[in-house]
């Protein structure tokens, strides 16, 4: 799950004219056939393939396929408007018996799954021996209709907000720009904004799985993608394949409650990365932790005031923050984490800026993709909950004390302003009746904690956890052998992992 690190919307993840909303949708269907008939993928060459960075790849594989699927906008009119989904295949390479395909979601809201699948295609030889892999953009997300709220100079502004200090001023500042942000997403998004939650995309994926000839959904969620597996397995339980759940989502949880718990894990991460750095001797960011920590936060500090120049832009505190919590996700980017720290205490900014970029999707070039955006709108459209200022200024105090580094009011004070109504139908999760799901939690997570891994199978009643020891944001791609032995073995052979299963880190 992504985090919003602007107008104090740490940790997670126009306004006068409010959208009619959607009927009531249909339903749940449970037969292999949706609803309003199947489509078909006219599958073709890629040719606007992403990395993080915006550029595209050095090498594109030449077998890699992209496509498009009609899906009705508004489930309740299945024959009506139609939107597009963009989707990716990379065929099967054998060698063994093809076994269908595999779909992925990679999480976010609002990550670019066809961006993604290609940059992850070398960890996943394993599964690709005997799948073609499958991944799409969801409703809502760069190709498919993505949701845009304003320009550079907009994104720009939004995303270089401070969140400190948490007083009276910055607290206006971000009730402003969250009604501004609002107020451009209604503007240049309005019609899809009811119809992009994660119920729909949901009822998406049985219809790719329709469209690809699969008689059940074989699926890889990972972080946000756990709640739409979960989501999938409640509304269409006779349809589950095999499923791996990694780096689950507790959907039932508050903003208040998720903001708290996110805060701890970025904390806890921060924490175990001033020590891996202080223990090599050589640390740039201070010689021991309490050094460190206090170099980092009187960096921040002198941000608010004074931001550092990098080209034409600045890098704000807000930036910074942002810099900092993108590479706690993984240990692979402690190093980077490092260097850029150590250069930006001695006034050079444009590591942590990149860091900044990677994790906003904003490419050299001045172009943002839709992460950011997609992010609140799939967020705040999942539930119905609507925070008041006094909960907002709650939750922030109680984060600042886990926090002075990640404390913040969270999601919520957009979600507040959100010009589409929310539903709380994805919050409630209940696959009885499928086959067996894999959730994988690890202990430290910073984004999705572990908390939420038992949680999430008990609300499945179908699921076996296997728990993660190791550092970082997801375990199927850590690197650890234990961990991919266990899914692949679940998704190649039908292995379902033994209750209680634990791995090692990596």
């Amino acid at each position: 799950m992504r985090r919003v690190l602007a107008a104090a919307l740490l940790l997670t993840a126009g306004c006068s004219n409010v959208p009619a909303q959607p009927a009531t949708q249909p339903a749940a269907q449970s037969a292999a056939q949706p609803p309003g008939g199947p489509g078909t993928i006219a599958w073709g060459p890629c040719t606007d393939i992403k990395r993080p960075d915006g550029e595209p790849p050095a090498r594109q594989d030449t077998s890699v396929r992209c496509g498009r699927l009609a899906v009705p906008l508004d489930y309740a009119k299945p024959d009506g408007e139609k939107l597009e989904l963009a989707l990716i295949k990379l065929p099967a390479t054998g060698p063994g018996k093809r076994l269908g395909s595999m779909v992925f979601n990679f999480g976010g809201p609002g990550a670019s799954g066809v961006d993604t699948l290609d940059q992850a295609a070398k960890a996943l030889t394993s599964l690709r021996t005997r799948y073609d892999l499958v991944s799409f953009d969801p409703r809502g997300v760069e190709r498919s209709s993505g949701v845009r709220c304003g320009g550079t100079a907009e994104m720009d502004r939004f995303t270089s907000l401070n969140t400190l200090p948490p007083d009276d001023e910055t607290h206006r500042a971000a009730e402003a720009a969250n009604k501004e942000f609002a107020a451009l997403c209604q503007r240049h998004s309005g019609k899809i904004l009811p119809y992009i939650g994660t119920v729909n995309a949901a009822r998406d994926m049985d219809r790719i799985r329709t469209a690809v000839g699969d008689p059940k959904l074989n699926y890889v969620g990972m972080s946000y993608g756990t709640q739409l597996g979960g989501v999938y397995a409640t509304l269409f339980p006779k349809n589950v394949g095999r499923m791996v759940l990694d780096a689950p989502l507790d959907p039932t949880v508050s903003f208040e409650e998720r903001t708290l718990a996110q805060t701890r894990g970025f904390q806890q991460a921060y924490e175990s990365f001033l020590r891996s750095c202080v223990k090599s001797g050589s640390c740039e960011v201070g010689r021991d932790e309490a050094t460190a920590d206090a170099n980092v936060e009187k960096l921040l500090t002198q941000l608010t005031e004074r931001p550092l120049q990098v080209g034409g832009r600045a890098l704000t505190q807000g930036l910074a923050s942002t810099g900092v919590a993108a590479a706690l996700y993984s240990e692979l980017t402690w190093p980077f984490l490092e260097q850029a720290l150590g250069e930006a205490l001695k006034g050079r900014g444009e590591a942590l800026m990149y860091l900044a970029d990677t994790y906003t999707g904003r490419s050299p070039d001045g172009a943002y993709s839709t992460q950011m955006t997609s992010f609140p709108a799939i967020t705040c459209v999942d539930t119905a909950e609507r925070p008041s200022q006094a909960t907002l200024r709650r939750t922030e105090t109680a984060a600042l004390k886990i926090s002075p580094l990640f404390g913040s009011e969270g999601s919520g004070g957009l979600c507040r302003v959100w010009p589409a109504k929310g539903s709380d139908e994805a919050r409630h999760v209940d696959a009885t009746g499928s086959a067996p799901i894999v959730v994988v939690g690890g202990k430290g997570d910073p984004a999705t904690p572990y908390e939420w891994a038992p949680k999430l199978t008990a609300q499945l009643k179908t699921a076996t956890l296997v728990t993660y020891e190791g550092e970082g944001h997801g375990a199927y791609l850590s690197g650890s052998k234990c961990v991919q032995g266990l899914v692949d073995g679940y998704l190649i052979n039908g292995t379902v992992p033994q209750k209680g299963a634990t791995c090692p880190a990596a």
